[in-house]
């Protein structure tokens, strides 16, 4: 049962890092749980000073992960359009684009986003596409990291641990 855990814990480790570059699913709170389940272990003891530490930085980015794109947008003179299109952008783009989609998709959606909201000014569109550009890279390598921090964490716990699970 340990090894099964173990194995679920670490596929949403993975599904942690997916969701740092997908909007439907929250990387870092996903990855946490990947930690929460290696901990249910009967090998690794449960250590609710590391969980509950884990888990607060899981929600802090998770929250911030909402406020970043519309701050760069908002910066740079976007709308709540140009908040949606990044989303939308990304979504399309990664179906349509693949990996490339994560890049090219976000930038188009917000500049169709504003050109919806005000049709007039292509350069204001612009400038607050590269906005909302900008605060949604800051935030995927926000949500990256962390993942990625999380994912050190899990190997660590495990690997100290391996001769128990074998």
């Amino acid at each position: 049962m340990d090894i099964f855990l173990a194995l679920l814990g670490f596929v949403f480790i993975i599904l942690g890092i997916i969701g740092s570059f997908l909007p439907i699913l929250p990387g870092p709170l996903t990855g946490w749980f990947g930690l929460l389940i290696l901990h249910m272990t009967s090998v690794i003891e449960m250590n609710w000073v590391f969980l509950g530490i884990t888990l607060g930085v899981a929600i802090l980015i998770w929250l911030v992960d909402y406020i970043i794109p519309a701050m760069g947008t908002k910066k740079f003179g976007g709308s709540k359009y140009g908040i949606y299109g990044t989303t939308i952008g990304l979504i399309i783009g990664l179906f349509f684009l693949g990996p490339l989609g994560i890049v090219i998709g976000p930038f188009a959606g917000a500049f169709i986003g504003e050109m919806m909201y005000d049709n007039k000014d292509s350069n204001r569109a612009l400038k607050a596409a590269f906005g909302a550009f900008v605060g949604f890279l800051f935030s995927t390598g926000l949500k990256f990291m962390v993942s990625l921090i999380f994912t050190g964490l899990y190997i660590s716990k495990f690997w100290d641990h391996k001769s128990l699970f074998f």
